[in-house]
């Protein structure tokens, strides 16, 4: 199977739950934060510089337990827009 290319939204949105999870990371260890969630630090360091713009479902369930935060939230930050949307509905 081959992989479509990423769009320039889909790159875009990558950068932003990047951005969001090392801004919700703090001043904890990347190493920490990593193995607490279960992934590779060079993982987390990619998905946070925007390197890894769609990583796997459970990883990003993971890390967001493991940083405190909701998949409601971080699906905002992937998707602006989409809680309108949703509220509308």
């Amino acid at each position: 199977m081959v992989r479509l290319p990423l769009t320039p939204a889909q790159v875009e949105a990558g950068r932003r739950l990047g951005c969001a999870l090392r801004t919700a990371r703090g001043e904890r260890e990347l190493g920490a934060v990593a193995v607490a969630a279960g992934i590779s630090p060079e993982t987390l360091r990619k998905i946070e510089s925007g390197r890894m713009p769609t990583p796997a479902f459970g990883t990003v369930v993971a890390l967001s337990r493991t940083l405190g935060l909701s998949l409601e939230e971080l699906a905002d930050i992937w998707q602006p827009g989409a809680e309108a949307q949703r509220s509308a509905s």
